[in-house]
C-alpha cells in the first residue's frame, strides 16, 4: 500500500516534482557544487560557532547578543533546509523531492526567512534603546521584554509560513513537475500549477509587504532616531563606535531586505525566473554566511571573547569565578571539555539556557539574581548529587553513560535523517517514527549532558535552569507518550482498516495528531512548572537526583506541597492512563484482527510490527508509571533514579533499535543512502 505523500485533500496527480537547479550548463557543476559546498561550510561553522561564542562568554550575555544568538541561530537553520538539497542538484541526474518533502521545505524555509525579518527589527529597536535611551536600557531591555519580542518573531515566523503552505497545499498540480528553481520556492511552483493562482500571489503580495514592509519601517524609524541621536554625541569616539554597530546591521538589513523584496515584491512577468534564482542565492546562501563576519569579525567584544575561550585552561572554570567551592576532580581535566560540548548541544537542542546566565548584569539590576521575582525563596541555585555517591563508581559511569548518549544521539539523528532523505519512508507510521526520534533526541539532550557533570564535578545549577530544564523535560516525555498513542492507532488502522487507510491517516489527520501531541505536552509541563514556582525553597538546596524532577524538588520546599502533589498525580495520570488505554485497546483490536488473518507470514509481519512497539510501550509507561504513581516514602528518592533512567536515557538509545534495525524498510532505504552517497 503506497503512500508515495500524505495530502487526502489534494487532488493533484503530482507526487514528486523535480528541482531543476541553479543552472543548466554541465560544465558548470562541478566548480558550482564545491563553491557552495565552501559557502555552506563557512555558513555553518560561522554561526555556530558564534552560537558557541556566546555560549560560553558570559561578557557577552547581554540583549544585543541574546538577539545575535538566535540570528545566527536562524541562518544556520535555514540555510541547512535550503543548501544541501541545491547541492543535490549539481551531482545527481535528477533532483527528485517528494510533494510532502517540497511542501515541509517551503514551511521551514518560509518560517526562518520571516523570522530573519522581524529579529532583525528586534536588533535595531535594540540599538535605539542602548544609544539613545542609555539609562532606561536595563528596564526597557528587560528579560521579559526581550523574551516578549523574541516569541513575537518567532509567531511572525509561523503565521506567515502557516498562511503561505496553506494556499500552497489548496492547488493542483497535474502537468509538468519540473521545478526551475534549487528549491521548493512559492513562485516557481505557482508556474506549476494548473489551477487559478489569484489567490496565492494575493496573499504573496500581502504577507510578503507585511513581512518586509513592518521590519523596514522600523528599522527605518529605529535609525533615524539613532542618527538624531549620534549627532548631538560630543565625543568622536563615542560617534565612532555608534556609527560602527549601526552600518554592520544596515549592511546586512540592505543585503536580506533588497533581495527579498526584489525576489517578492516585483511582478513576476518583470522577473525571469533565472533572475529570481540569483537574487534568491543573496538570502539563502550569501547572506547566512556574511552574517557572522559582519557581526563578529569587526566586533571588539567578540574578538575579545574568542581569544579569552582559545587561551582558557581547563583549570579556570566558572565556578572559582564566582566563589562557589569546587569538588576535586579525580578524572582529567580534558573531560571537562567533553561535558562543555555536552552542554552547549544541550542547549541548542532544548533552548534550555537560563535567561539568568544570560544576563547577569541586567539581572542584578532587576531581580536580585534571577528572573523570579515573585518567588520569595532564598535559594537561588541547586547542587544534584547525581546517580551515585560511590566516587570508585563516577568514572566508569559517566564512560557508560557517555556511550549510551552517543548512541542514543547517532541512532536518532540518523533515523530522522533516513526518513527525510527517503521518499518511500514518508508514510504516516515514518512520519510518526519521524517525531519520535526528534523527540528522544531532545529530551535525552535535556538530561544527559547535566547528569554527566555530576560524575566529574559539583554539578551546581542555577533556579532559572532547573525550572527551565524541568519545563523541557516534561513538555517532551509527554510528547513522547502521545507519539505513542498516535503510532498504535496508525498501526490500528493500518491492520485493521487497510481500505481506509489513505482516508483515515490523511496529511490533515496526522498533522492534526501531531498538534495535539504537542498541545498536550505544552500544557502538562506549563502545569507542572507553574505548580513548582508558587513554591518556597529555603533550606537545603542540594537535589538528591541527578536532574531538575518533581518529586526530589517536592523535597526541598519549605511550605506545603500538598496541591503539587495533587496537580502531578491528576496530570501524570491523565497522561499516562489516556494513552495506556488507548494503546490497549489498539493492540487489543489488531490481536482480534490478526487471529483471523490466514496467511503465516501475514500474521507474522504483523506480530513483528506490534512486538517492537509493545517493548518501546512497555518500558516507557511502566518506569514512568512506577516512578510518579506511587506513593512517596523515605528512602525512595533512590529507586526513583534507577527508574528514571530508563526512560531519560536507556529508552531513547533503544528506540532507533526497536523500530529500525529490525525494521526491512529501514535496511533498504539505509543501503540505498549509502549507495547513493557512494556513487555522488
Amino acid at each position: 500500500m503506497r503512500y508515495s505523500r500524505m495530502v487526502g485533500g489534494n487532488t493533484s496527480s503530482v507526487s514528486e516534482f523535480i528541482l531543476a537547479g541553479l543552472t543548466d550548463q554541465p560544465g558548470l557543476r562541478i566548480p558550482l557544487f564545491f563553491l557552495f559546498v565552501g559557502s555552506y561550510v563557512v555558513t555553518v561553522v560561522g554561526n555556530l560557532g558564534l552560537v558557541t561564542l556566546i555560549a560560553l562568554n558570559s561578557h557577552l550575555h547581554t540583549p544585543m547578543y541574546f538577539f545575535l544568538f538566535n540570528l545566527s541561530f536562524i541562518d544556520f537553520c535555514y540555510s541547512t533546509v535550503i543548501t544541501p538539497k541545491m547541492l543535490m542538484s549539481f551531482v545527481a541526474k535528477k533532483n527528485i523531492i517528494s510533494y510532502s518533502g517540497c511542501m515541509t521545505q517551503l514551511f521551514f524555509f518560509l518560517f526562518f526567512v520571516v523570522s530573519e525579518s522581524f529579529i532583525l527589527s528586534a536588533m535595531a529597536y535594540d540599538r535605539y534603546v542602548a544609544i539613545c535611551n542609555p539609562l532606561m536600557y536595563s528596564v526597557a531591555m528587560s528579560p521579559q521584554v526581550c523574551l516578549l519580542l523574541l516569541w513575537g518573531v518567532y509567531s511572525m515566523g509561523f503565521t506567515g509560513a502557516m498562511a503561505h503552505t496553506a494556499c500552497m497545499v489548496r492547488l493542483t498540480f497535474c502537468a509538468n513537475n519540473l521545478v526551475n528553481h534549487y528549491m521548493c520556492d512559492i513562485l516557481p511552483l505557482l508556474e506549476r500549477s494548473c489551477t487559478n493562482t489569484y489567490v496565492n500571489e494575493l496573499v504573496v503580495f500581502i504577507v510578503v509587504g507585511i513581512d518586509i514592509g513592518v521590519p523596514t519601517v522600523t528599522i527605518f524609524v529605529s535609525y533615524a532616531l539613532i542618527l538624531c541621536s549620534i549627532l548631538h554625541i560630543s565625543s568622536t569616539e563615542g560617534r565612532a563606535k555608534a556609527f560602527s554597530t549601526c552600518s554592520s546591521h544596515i549592511i546586512a538589513v540592505s543585503l536580506f531586505f533588497g533581495s527579498g523584496a526584489f525576489m517578492y515584491l516585483k511582478p513576476s512577468s518583470l522577473l525571469p525566473m533565472n533572475q529570481g534564482k540569483v537574487s534568491s542565492l543573496f538570502y539563502t546562501i550569501v547572506v547566512p554566511m556574511l552574517n557572522p563576519l559582519i557581526y563578529s569579525l569587526r566586533n571588539k567584544d567578540v574578538k575579545v571573547a574568542l581569544k579569552k575561550t582559545l587561551s582558557k585552561r581547563p583549570e579556570d572554570c566558572s565556578a572559582e569565578e564566582e566563589g562557589r567551592p569546587i569538588v576535586p576532580l579525580s578524572v582529567s581535566s580534558r573531560l571537562r571539555h567533553t561535558l562543555q560540548g555536552l552542554e552547549l548541544l544541550s542547549h541548542c537542542t532544548s533552548v534550555s539556557r537560563s535567561w539568568a546566565k544570560r544576563f547577569p548584569r541586567v539581572l542584578q539590576l532587576m531581580s536580585q539574581g534571577r528572573m523570579a521575582s515573585s518567588n520569595d525563596s532564598s535559594v537561588t541555585e541547586f547542587v544534584l548529587l547525581g546517580l551515585t555517591p560511590q566516587p570508585e563508581l563516577q568514572l566508569p559511569l559517566f564512560f557508560l553513560f557517555l556511550g549510551i548518549y552517543v548512541v542514543s544521539v547517532v541512532g536518532n539523528l540518523g533515523l530522522v535523517v533516513l526518513i527525510a532523505l527517503n521518499p518511500h519512508l514518508h508514510t504516516p507510521m515514518y512520519y510518526f517514527l519521524f517525531n519520535l526520534s526528534f523527540t528522544d533526541f531532545c529530551y535525552s539532550s535535556v538530561i544527559a549532558p547535566r547528569m554527566l557533570m555530576s560524575f566529574i564535578e559539583q554539578n551546581v545549577i542555577s533556579y532559572d535552569e532547573c525550572m527551565a530544564q524541568l519545563f523541557f523535560f516534561c513538555f517532551f516525555v509527554i510528547n513522547e507518550c502521545y507519539i505513542l498513542t498516535s503510532m498504535a492507532y496508525d498501526r490500528y488502522v493500518a491492520i485493521c482498516k487497510p481500505l481506509l487507510y489513505k482516508v483515515t491517516m490523511s496529511h490533515q489527520i496526522c498533522l492534526l495528531m501531531t498538534a495535539g501531541v504537542y498541545a498536550m505536552g505544552f500544557v502538562g509541563a506549563i502545569a507542572h512548572v507553574v505548580c513548582m514556582l508558587r513554591l518556597t525553597f529555603c533550606g537545603s538546596n542540594v537535589i538528591s537526583h541527578y536532574m531538575c524532577d518533581i518529586p526530589p524538588l517536592l523535597q526541598l520546599s519549605c511550605m506545603s506541597t500538598s496541591v503539587n502533589e495533587l496537580v502531578v498525580f491528576i496530570v501524570v495520570g491523565v497522561n499516562v492512563t489516556v494513552p495506556t488505554l488507548t494503546i490497549f485497546v489498539s493492540y487489543t483490536l489488531i490481536l482480534s484482527n490478526i487471529s483471523s488473518i490466514r496467511s503465516v507470514e501475514g500474521r507474522s509481519k504483523a506480530f513483528s510490527t506490534c512486538s517492537s512497539h509493545i517493548l518501546a510501550v512497555s518500558l516507557f509507561f511502566g518506569s514512568a508509571a512506577f516512578m510518579y504513581l506511587r506513593s512517596s516514602t523515605p528512602g525512595s528518592l533512590d529507586q526513583d533514579k534507577i527508574s528514571t533512567v530508563f526512560y531519560t536515557i536507556v529508552g531513547p538509545m533503544l528506540n532507533p533499535l526497536i523500530y529500525s534495525l529490525k525494521n526491512k524498510d529501514v535496511h533498504t532505504a539505509l543501503r540505498k543512502t549509502l549507495k547513493k552517497s557512494v556513487l555522488s
